[in-house]
Parts: C-alpha cells; sequence; structure tokens
C-alpha cells in the first residue's frame, strides 16, 4: 500500500460534551458536529482530524489511513485480497462521516483497526483556534502519530510491513524492570518526512491506544497547552521532556476516551534515503516522567 499519512483517527465517549470541553479548551481546536453523528476537532484547513463518537466504552476505535487516489485504493484492496486479510468497504454512512470517496476497513493481527481510504472531502475553511494556537503540524505529514498495542508482536510487524507498507524507523527495548524481559517497541514511518506515523508496542492496552501524538511550531505553544491542561484539572502522563529518537520536546495527558495525547514541538523530519535506524536504549534524552502518569492528582 502507498499510504501516504494518518489522516485521522476515530475514538469513542460516553460523553461528547467532555471531548468537546477538553478540545476547544486544552487543545485549542475548533469543533463541529459531524455528519451521521459524532464530532469533528479541526486541526488544520480540513474539516477535521479527529472524529469522536458516542458509545458505551471510553476508547481508540480506528486508525484513518490516508492514500494519493483512486487507483492506489484499488491497489490496496488487491493487496488486501490477495493477502487473504478479511476487509470490508465502508458504507455510504461511513464514508460521508469520515468526508471520503471511499473506505476500505480491516484490522491487523493485534485487533487494531485501520481504516484505508482516498479522495478527502474539503473546503478549505481557515482553522481558527479558540485558544489562539497559530497551526499544527500537519499537511503531507498529516494529523501527527498513533501508538497501538501489539501484543502478537511479531505478527502484527510483519503484516504492518508486507500488507500495509510500513518501514522501520528506529527500535526501543524497554526494561519495565531491571531484570525484566524487553518489551519491544517499533517505530515506524510512510511515505512523509515525519520521524513516525506508527508505533506499536509489545503488550495489551485496554483503550486500544498507548497515546496519539499532534505538534505545533513553537515551544511556547506547548507552554501554554499545558497551562491550559492544569487550569482544566487534566491529568498528566507524563511531564515535558525530549525524546531521543524523534527529538519531539513534549508532554503527554489523558483524553476523554482515557488514552493519552502526547503534545509536542520540534519532531525530526527525515530525508528516508539518508536515514539509519537504530536502536536506542533510553526514550528521552531528558524529561519525561511516565510514573506521574500512576499518581493521583497529578499535576
Amino acid at each position: 500500500m502507498d499510504i501516504k499519512a494518518l489522516g485521522y483517527f476515530v475514538a469513542q465517549t460516553n460523553d461528547l460534551k467532555k471531548w468537546q470541553d477538553y478540545a476547544e479548551q486544552v487543545l485549542g481546536m475548533p469543533v463541529q458536529t459531524a455528519p451521521n453523528g459524532g464530532l469533528y476537532i479541526k486541526m488544520d484547513d480540513r474539516p477535521y482530524r479527529m472524529l469522536i463518537v458516542e458509545g458505551p466504552e471510553n476508547r481508540y476505535i480506528a486508525s484513518g489511513w490516508e492514500l494519493s487516489s483512486k487507483s492506489a485504493f484499488d491497489a490496496a484492496v488487491t493487496k488486501l485480497t490477495d493477502k487473504q486479510v478479511q476487509w470490508e468497504f465502508g458504507n455510504k454512512e461511513q464514508c460521508e462521516q469520515r468526508g471520503v470517496q471511499e473506505l476500505v476497513i480491516f484490522n491487523d493481527p493485534a485487533g487494531n483497526t485501520h481504516e484505508v481510504y482516498w479522495g478527502f472531502l474539503s473546503g478549505c475553511e481557515v482553522f481558527i483556534s479558540p485558544q489562539g494556537v497559530p497551526r499544527f503540524l500537519t499537511d503531507e505529514m498529516g494529523l501527527g502519530h498513533t501508538v497501538l498495542p501489539a501484543p502478537n508482536f511479531d505478527e502484527t510487524y510483519q503484516f504492518l510491513m508486507d500488507v500495509m507498507g510500513f518501514q522501520l524507523s528506529d527500535i526501543f527495548n524497554f526494561r519495565p524492570a531491571p531484570d525484566a524481559p524487553p518489551v519491544r517497541i517499533y517505530f515506524m514511518h510512510c511515505e512523509n518526512p515525519r520521524h513516525h506515523s506508527l508505533a506499536i508496542c509489545e503488550f495489551p492496552v485496554p483503550t486500544g491506544c498507548v497515546h496519539v501524538m499532534v505538534e505545533v511550531d513553537s515551544m511556547a505553544e506547548v507552554g501554554r497547552a499545558n497551562d491550559r491542561r492544569i487550569a482544566h484539572d487534566v491529568p498528566l502522563s507524563a511531564t515535558l521532556g525530549q525524546h531521543l529518537n524523534d527529538k519531539m520536546t513534549s508532554f503527554y495527558m489523558k483524553t476523554p476516551s482515557d488514552f493519552d495525547l502526547e503534545f509536542g514541538h520540534g519532531g525530526l523530519q527525515v530525508d528516508w534515503d539518508d536515514h539509519r535506524a537504530f536502536e536506542f536504549t533510553r526514550v528521552s534524552l531528558w524529561g519525561h516522567d511516565f510514573s506521574v502518569g500512576q499518581e493521583k492528582g497529578n499535576e
């Protein structure tokens, strides 16, 4: 598959109003009602990058991967069929809600749902942040990245490479304790300069997602977002820090769907012809204390 970027994600919540307040007051993203129900959360000149639907559980539902054309879409369907992957076309209501021409839906071996589409709908409406955020870094790089669970790691990794066409960016072998066996986290890229659009982790996650990442174009906007997080009592999941592999300076906080959101600046953009994948031995150059996410009443 010739996947260009993470175009959108779909999440579920039992309280749409909580997500609207979070998007507008903390993230600084405007919100509209989506066709056939749910909320559109806008990050750029497209109608949305996050689709939030109502349901009984707070969880991540699907990742929406963008293709460039109808021919690329047809080739993706052929690839899924040839690889004997079970798939289905999105129905009229789903395509209307996603704002796409066509959509195919399937699961990877870990059960993560992927939606591959072409022909996004957009009136190029100007992005106007309710909190004065100048811009989010999207365009050809997509909304950011998503990190998904993959307990059956080898099978899922092979699927993402062989069927979906992702390539390896970097490797981190996380050790939860000094004498514990390593837990693999692989960072993967597609056809854009963002260091990774997808990562997979060798453990289950009840909410269906470890975190999603959004990126702004200045550290001042990261700081302002953290101030808004504190003002609105949003739980902190990891302190401010800078990652070793993609150089992103960021903090992590909870979303109303109970997975995390990384809010950052300065992520690495890569010329893939010159990139050399490597294994790094610590997640961050400084900061990123994830233990705060286990504490109650953190700020």
